[in-house]
């Protein structure tokens, strides 16, 4: 056969700049695919991180404030039953509203079998302390079977919320081992192509899941305050900034959820507790300011309920800006309730710290009366027996007790050392302060 009678055969030849093109190609298809693996897997991460701290972290936590809720309502029971004080009946509303408060924040999370249960256990508990302050039962623990298993589902809610956190973490590792896996091996495909690129992309995405990893399990632990010390400027950057932000904030309910007063937002009588026994412990000296208006009662008649409720609010920031400013952010202010506020301070800051409160205050209070009192320098009003009498313009009694190691061994002394010298205080007039039963001048 001759050469023209052959059949032509076409070869198809690459040329560099085709073959640079593919290359390029091939290595922007790769690495926008591991790329895009690399951020649906931080994405879910990110999701799940959002969902733990939305609901699991939350319930968990109100869990434990409900245990703590709980064991105060069963203590203020005990007291009422020993002691018949109608105190100890206002202390256990206010608990109990709080408990319900809390439960209703749950239930709009999670409104599932066991949480029905505790709220069925709950109602139960409730009637019979009802019952029981009702017949005036003297039995030191009322109710006691109720209030164990509510406890004890409490714990189980705690306990189921802790089992199903702990699926979540290991799925979320189980996604996120794939997702690296996957961005390993198209970046490798991409390492064959442009090695340096490939390299980089990979120590950052390996390191900075790595991180991710430890900072969600650290956070979940409790370390609200933990770093990861990702750099910003990417959406891994974004993502550890959001796990910073999340821990603030977890750290800011989880204080605020403390028993603080809801008009004053400082920390209520269970922090002041804590405070105390913690200094007591540590053997340090230190003073306790109890704060006490003296009048308000009257005021509050004369005036009503918001603008005496102004005043315990204003009052109480007025207590915490001076203390912040005098005392140094190691000091401590609390709202036991009502008119009364505690200050905790190094113990040779007290006399000064009060005598601030008391300048502040005097001038602050005048402010709040009408023209016609201020002039008259009293109000009309009627005292808690019923009996019309004359109030002179609201002031402030602080009693001051200076704690040094080995004097007081509990929180409830100290309360009764400042409540005998609150008791001196009152029968002078004007607002004054007393530091373990010596009399200061002002």
């Amino acid at each position: 056969m001759s050469d023209s009678t052959k059949p032509l055969r076409t070869r198809t030849r690459f040329t560099l700049i085709q073959k640079l093109i593919v290359s390029y190609v091939a290595m922007l298809f790769l690495t926008t695919t591991a790329l895009a693996f690399s951020v649906m897997g931080l994405y879910s991460l990110n999701r799940t991180a959002k969902e733990i701290a939305k609901t699991d972290l939350f319930i968990i936590d109100s869990a434990n404030r409900l245990r703590e809720s709980m064991l105060a309502q069963e203590r203020i029971a005990g007291k009422y039953a020993i002691l018949k004080s109608d105190e100890f009946k206002l202390l256990y509303s206010q608990r109990q509203s709080e408990f319900l408060a809390i439960l209703g924040e749950i239930g709009q999370r999670d409104n599932n079998s066991l949480f029905r249960s505790l709220v069925a256990s709950y109602d139960a508990y409730r009637k019979e302390i009802e019952r029981a302050f009702a017949a005036s039962n003297t039995e030191p623990l009322p109710a006691q079977k109720e209030a164990d298993a509510v406890v004890s589902l409490i714990e189980d809610l705690s306990s189921s919320r802790q089992k199903l956190l702990g699926k979540k973490l290991a799925e979320a590792d189980r996604r996120e081992a794939d997702t690296v896996k996957l961005t390993l091996f198209l970046a490798f495909s991409g390492f064959i192509l442009a090695v340096t690129v490939a390299a980089l992309n990979i120590h950052s995405i390996s390191t900075s899941i790595r991180k991710l990893k430890k900072g969600m399990h650290r956070i979940a632990e409790g370390d609200f305050d933990y770093d990861p010390q990702i750099p910003i400027g990417d959406e891994i950057g974004a993502l550890a900034e959001d796990f910073s932000r999340m821990g603030k904030k977890l750290k800011e309910l989880e204080q605020i959820s403390l028993d603080a007063s809801p008009l004053t937002r400082l920390p209520g009588n269970i922090a002041i507790e804590r405070v105390l026994n913690k200094l007591l412990q540590s053997g340090e000296p230190f003073a306790v300011c109890y704060a006490d208006l003296d009048n308000f009662k009257a005021y509050n008649d004369r005036y009503g309920y918001i603008k005496a409720s102004e005043v315990i609010k204003l009052t109480a920031e007025l207590i915490h800006d001076t203390v912040r400013e005098l005392a140094g952010g190691n000091a401590f202010v609390g709202h036991v309730g009502g008119d009364d506020f505690v200050m905790v301070v190094a113990a040779e800051r007290g006399g000064s710290l009060c005598e601030a409160v008391i300048k502040r205050f005097d001038d602050f209070i005048l402010n709040h009366y009408s023209a016609e009192d201020l002039a008259r320098g009293a109000i009309e009003g009627v005292d808690r027996y019923g009996v019309s009498r004359t109030f002179p313009i609201m002031s402030i009694s602080v009693a001051v007790v200076i704690s040094q190691q080995g004097e007081f061994t509990s929180a409830m002394q100290i309360a009764k050392t400042a409540a005998d010298i609150k008791d001196l205080l009152k029968k002078s007039p004007g607002s004054n302060y007393l530091i373990n039963r010596r009399r200061n001048p002002r």
